[in-house]
């Protein structure tokens, strides 16, 4: 096997939004290269968004786009294909995520080893704080509603897709697992297979681990550019604030922070982003997949917010994949890319 070095992200319920910081790095695994693969081609493109336009922190509507064509696509300028959506985590955008799944390696491999081709469309959606958390919000701009329609929109339009839901999936890893939760949720009518790696943030969260040293600190904060020479942890806890809590008379961040007599309110609006708080609300979107699967690291600290999931799932008798593999936060997504996620779409996905 090979190996490469990865900042990893390990998550606790402890903090705001289930980040912490990458304060370590571990050995990623990658999948030896299939022997004969036949080559993909990786398109970088701009994509407008109009949900994102006149967002307050001035995050770009005009969003970089990474999309895998397959092999045959070429040569084969008739056929048609499905697609799937692949999120990124938090504080990295799509060319680091290509990385960390090793792209195009894995789904050159994944064809290789049987996969039927697809599209594979990877968005970039960081935001001036690392992570717009796939979320609606004034404040970053409605980044649900970019991937869920002008991003699906405009991929059907200038690529040879099955525009259609059967033949579209979505997937993501940490933050990117929270975003085809949410997603998926309230996108089954867009989406027909769904995929939560390690997902971040499904719990309701509280306050903790916010001390009033980091509250005062983060509310010093004058400007956007001022916010963005912190450390990985006040700007993962302004994220997650700009995501659920936005504030548009609130300058120059436009959020809100968990303090004095409103504390309480602030923390059930990052509650009502939850999905495990408001799953029952979507028991019959969830129903209308063809398939749904759930994998976490068993060193993952996400671990148990997978296992909640997978329980809600279960009380509903909603039919899913669910495994705890061996690993932690990133040292097997690479493999878990190549070797269960994309056989995973190839298996759920219609292709006709």
């Amino acid at each position: 096997m090979q190996f490469r070095v990865l900042v990893a992200l390990s998550l606790a319920a402890a903090t705001i939004g289930g980040l912490t910081s990458a304060s370590a790095q571990v050995a990623t695994q990658v999948p030896d290269p299939v022997p004969g693969a036949k080559k993909v081609t990786l398109q970088r493109i701009k994509v407008h968004s109009a949900a994102l336009e006149g967002n307050l922190e001035g995050n770009s509507a005009d969003r970089d786009v990474i999309v895998v064509l397959p092999p045959s696509y070429a040569s084969s300028p008739r056929r048609r294909y499905p697609v799937v959506y692949a999120l990124h985590g938090y504080s990295i955008g799509a060319e680091q995520w290509i990385k960390e799944i090793h792209v195009p390696q894995t789904v050159e491999g994944a064809f290789a080893k049987g996969t039927p081709e697809v599209i594979v469309v990877l968005p970039d959606s960081k935001t001036v704080h690392n992570g717009s958390m796939y979320s609606r919000s004034p404040t970053t701009g409605d980044f649900e509603t970019f991937v869920a329609r002008d991003l699906v929109a405009y991929v059907d339009k200038n690529f040879r897709t099955l525009p259609r839901r059967e033949s579209r999936g979505l997937v993501g890893h940490s933050m990117g697992g929270y975003g085809a939760t949410r997603i998926g949720m309230n996108h089954s009518d867009v989406f027909g297979a769904l995929y939560v790696m390690s997902g971040c943030c499904l719990s309701p969260r509280s306050a903790g681990g916010l001390t009033p040293e980091l509250l005062a600190k983060l509310k010093s904060v004058k400007s956007i550019e001022e916010a963005q020479k912190l450390g990985w942890m006040e700007r993962a806890t302004l994220a997650s604030a700009s995501a659920w809590s936005p504030d548009p008379a609130n300058a120059p961040l436009f959020l809100d922070l968990p303090s004095g007599q409103d504390g309480d309110d602030v923390v059930a609006r990052w509650a009502a982003n939850s999905p495990l708080a408001f799953f029952d609300q979507h028991v019959a979107d969830l129903r209308r997949y063809k398939a749904i699967s759930v994998d976490v690291g068993d060193k993952d600290g996400l671990k148990a917010d997978a296992e909640k999931l997978h329980q809600a799932l279960n009380r509903y008798k909603i039919a899913h994949g669910y495994e705890v593999y061996p690993g932690d936060h990133t040292s097997a997504v690479a493999v878990r890319f190549q070797e269960y996620v994309m056989p995973f779409f190839g298996r759920n996905l219609a292709f006709q």
